[in-house]
């Protein structure tokens, strides 16, 4: 009797166990456009496996020290606004494909929004009541939607570091309007920094780490690099018993891709789809089969798919690239 008991369990920590892989964030960072979507535009990423998507309604700013964040205007583009950001997640929903919001700032000519800094306590204030009509906002529009995860900012380290209180309390606002679960996206070099990991579901990262030097990594190469990255990323999961996301993860098909990741404004470079492919490997490997690891989204993917991307595109996405074929099989494995 006592055999079967212990089998029966042990199938059930089996069942378990496949689960907890299924459940894996497969997610893939859909860029907003000008245009509506359809299926048409949502098929890629059924056929590359993702099963999330971040979607991304913008807010602006003139600049680094401006106080205003202006949003949902008809200047935008459409996937900016909250009327696209509906209209995207529709029709996401409807192809069993899960959402989390992503509201995001854009800085005039594309400044770093982590260095946001107000000169006095006036401005700092107009900051905090526009951020907050913009953040709560998306976040009724992520409950009117049932979106399962919202992300409350995006790459803000000095804004978050010098006004903690007002995060604290914003948190607390956005969960009277929002149900579901709540992450922030802290860049690569801010995440052990940010103060209200606590009060949030998933410790969300940028993943844009230094990880080799190398022309061409191999995939023990950027294995290596991640090593004392991964320690402090699992010294921060156990002091917060929170799971990792990735809120952003990928590299460019360009030579030395794994040097500096983050860069984007690097336009020249040799194509290198190999580099790309490696690193989409090497991340797979010591990340998505860790329990306390809950997933991440690739940075990033066009609706025109057949326009985007190819062999002579040095860039973060991974379509029509080799890199589409690996995420392919990797988020097929989950």
């Amino acid at each position: 009797m006592k055999i079967y008991k212990l089998l029966f369990l042990l199938l059930i920590f089996i069942q378990l166990s496949c689960n907890s892989q299924q459940k894996k964030i497969n997610g893939i960072s859909f860029v907003a456009s000008r245009d509506t979507i359809s299926i048409k535009h949502i098929s890629p990423i059924i056929k590359a496996q993702g099963n999330y998507v971040a979607l991304m309604p913008f807010g602006f700013i003139k600049k680094l020290s401006s106080p205003t964040v202006i949003h949902n205007n008809d200047r935008q583009w459409f996937g900016e606004t909250k009327n696209g950001l509906h209209q995207y997640a529709k029709n996401f929903q409807t192809a069993d494909v899960k959402i989390m919001v992503k509201p995001q700032i854009w800085v005039w000519k594309g400044e770093f929004t982590g260095l946001i800094e107000m000169n006095s306590d006036e401005n700092w204030t107009i900051l905090e009541d526009t951020y907050s009509d913009f953040i709560l906002t998306y976040a009724k529009a992520a409950q009117n939607l049932k979106a399962d995860i919202l992300c409350i900012g995006t790459e803000l380290e000095q804004f978050v570091l010098q006004r903690p209180t007002y995060w604290k309390e914003l948190i607390v606002k956005i969960r009277e309007v929002y149900k579901g679960k709540l992450t922030y996206a802290a860049n690569w070099d801010e995440f052990k920094r940010v103060p209200f990991w606590a009060d949030l579901d998933y410790i969300g990262i940028d993943a844009y780490f230094p990880l080799s030097d190398k022309k061409t990594p191999s995939v023990k190469d950027f294995e290596l690099g991640w090593q004392p990255h991964k320690k402090v990323i699992t010294q921060i999961q156990k002091q917060f018993n929170k799971p990792i996301l990735f809120t952003e993860f990928g590299y460019r098909s360009v030579d030395f891709t794994g040097k500096e990741p983050w860069d984007a404004n690097r336009v020249e470079g040799q194509v290198n789809m190999q580099g790309q492919v490696n690193g989409l490997q090497a991340i797979h490997n010591q990340f998505w089969k860790e329990d306390w690891f809950a997933g991440g989204f690739i940075w990033k993917w066009f609706h025109t798919h057949a326009k985007v991307g190819g062999e002579k595109d040095n860039r973060f996405t991974p379509q029509n690239k080799p890199a589409e074929v690996v995420l392919r099989k990797l988020y097929k494995q989950d």
